[in-house]
């Protein structure tokens, strides 16, 4: 899975309890927590407003809450992990309201199913990513005193015409989920398997969703999916997967990536537009193009690579070489000159040998990553890595090589920023600065956070700051 903020070698990326301004007069009430990717705190949006409409309100006090929903990741053994113990709290609160309804939603549940249910029986729901308009039924069997789980995979669901409560909002920044699930079969990985096969979600409901959010005030909106480059709407006779099989009438009637991403950039020059996650097998020139034609759409691509190793490559099933992914780094250079990359990196791969993560250390010096998300090689069950190769490097080599991966990357971060001194960029205020109250803080369109004296600027203004200082992280400025 590759969707992520900005963290280094962990792949829980945080957990958040989930807000919303819904009805307060609501009586029952929601509580929930999400951990992982993007994609899974855009899909509790979804789960809110869906709950909404059966009349849950959202709360941060677990103590008040009628249901307790977990949205889960299996990226990483930790992940699961995390949601384990927090599980623990929760059948503590349980126990002291035995009416509390407990359920785990997304790509944990999908993959354990079960055994979260029936074996270790420290949940009352279990459901999957294209499930969750059954959630107020399932809710309702709990309470009839019935065990309950829907973890069917859909090949049609994409939740296009549900209006996500938004959560945590700062009523700047929101998510806008435009593909679900995944056909790139990595052998490393499992979302194939939790969140089903790919589809397109129709553009209309896209542009209508992303309109409605700057007609409320929102200036950012980042367009979602596991694979965002292979997007593509074929209306009249549904999706049809790849846009090079279609006729020149069929693709006439189509809509691809860089045509969504256009048609959402026309909406207003005001509305910044990011997009995670790239594939590097499926990024064109043609988005490229279209990304240099608009100043709103944000110049920052998140590329994972995994490894810079070309038999590594093959055996992960990328779909690229090493080559092809540098092609796509200088094509990025060439046509978007300032835009930033991350990357994701995975050191210790199954049978990886020294030379080859020389070579992951090489590819990394020739981009020169503004941040990347670094993890040790960590086996999931029933993916195809699991079952076809061995995971066969000491845990001790994988620490060393991911240890020298992350001082790799601290160096080009630290460089990166130190280029951006002395500059001026333009920022979306998204909050207050963790530092001090008289500060904010917020993102240049390469993604990188700007912290400045507050004045009198406030969330949700552009401001020009001009660059005096940086760390590894954030650029440090003032406000011209």
């Amino acid at each position: 899975m590759e969707l992520g903020n900005k963290v280094i070698d962990e792949a829980v990326q945080g957990s958040a309890t989930l807000l919303a301004d819904t009805d307060k007069t609501n009586n029952k009430k929601v509580y929930i927590e999400s951990y992982g990717c993007q994609m899974n705190f855009s899909d509790s949006e979804i789960v809110a407003s869906i709950l909404a409409e059966s009349g849950y309100g959202t709360t941060n006090n677990l103590e008040e809450a009628d249901v307790v929903l977990v949205n889960t990741c299996s990226i990483r053994e930790k992940a699961e992990q995390t949601v384990r113990q927090r599980l623990t709290v929760f059948n503590k609160e349980k126990k002291k309201k035995p009416e509390l309804v407990i359920g785990v939603l997304g790509c944990m549940a999908e993959r354990l199913k079960s055994q979260l249910l029936e074996e270790e029986k420290i949940v009352d729901i279990v459901v999957g990513p294209d499930a969750y308009r059954d959630l107020p039924n399932l809710v309702a069997q709990v309470d009839e005193g019935k065990k309950a789980v829907n973890v069917i995979l859909s090949k049609e669901e994409t939740y296009g015409d549900i209006s996500p409560v938004r959560l945590l909002s700062n009523g700047v920044t929101a998510f806008i989920s435009i593909t679900r699930g995944c056909d790139n079969m990595c052998t490393f990985c499992v979302v194939p398997f939790t969140r089903g096969r790919e589809r397109s979600r129709n553009p209309e409901s896209i542009l209508k969703e992303a309109q409605d959010l700057f007609d409320r005030g929102y200036r950012e909106v980042t367009l979602l999916g596991q694979n965002v480059d292979s997007y593509l709407w074929y209306g009249t006779e549904g999706l049809k997967k790849y846009y090079e099989n279609l006729s020149e009438e069929e693709k006439a009637q189509s809509i691809n990536f860089a045509q969504l991403m256009e048609k959402v950039a026309q909406i207003s020059p005001k509305l910044r537009v990011r997009f995670s996650t790239s594939h590097p097998k499926d990024m064109t020139d043609e988005f490229l193009h279209v990304m240099a034609k608009y100043d709103n759409i944000c110049n920052y691509i998140h590329l994972p690579f995994q490894s810079g190793s070309n038999r590594i490559l093959e055996m992960m099933n990328r779909g690229y070489t090493r080559e092809w992914y540098m092609d796509r780094i200088d094509s990025i250079r060439k046509i978007v000159p300032d835009c930033s990359i991350s990357a994701d990196i995975i050191a210790g791969f199954c049978s990886e040998t020294e030379e080859d993560h020389q070579d992951t250390l090489s590819l990394m010096d020739y981009v020169k990553y503004d941040f990347s998300y670094m993890f040790n090689y960590s086996e999931r069950p029933n993916t195809q890595a699991q079952r076809k190769f061995k995971d066969d490097v000491p845990q001790e080599v994988k620490s060393r090589r991911l240890q020298e991966i992350i001082d790799k990357q601290s160096t080009h971060s630290l460089e990166r920023n130190q280029a951006y001194v002395g500059k001026t960029f333009e920022v979306l205020v998204e909050k207050k600065s963790k530092r001090s109250d008289n500060e904010l803080a917020g993102r240049t369109s390469q993604n990188t956070v700007v912290v400045f004296p507050k004045e009198n600027y406030k969330v949700g203004d552009y401001v020009t700051v001009y660059i005096e200082d940086c760390t590894g992280g954030t650029l440090l400025g003032r406000a011209i």
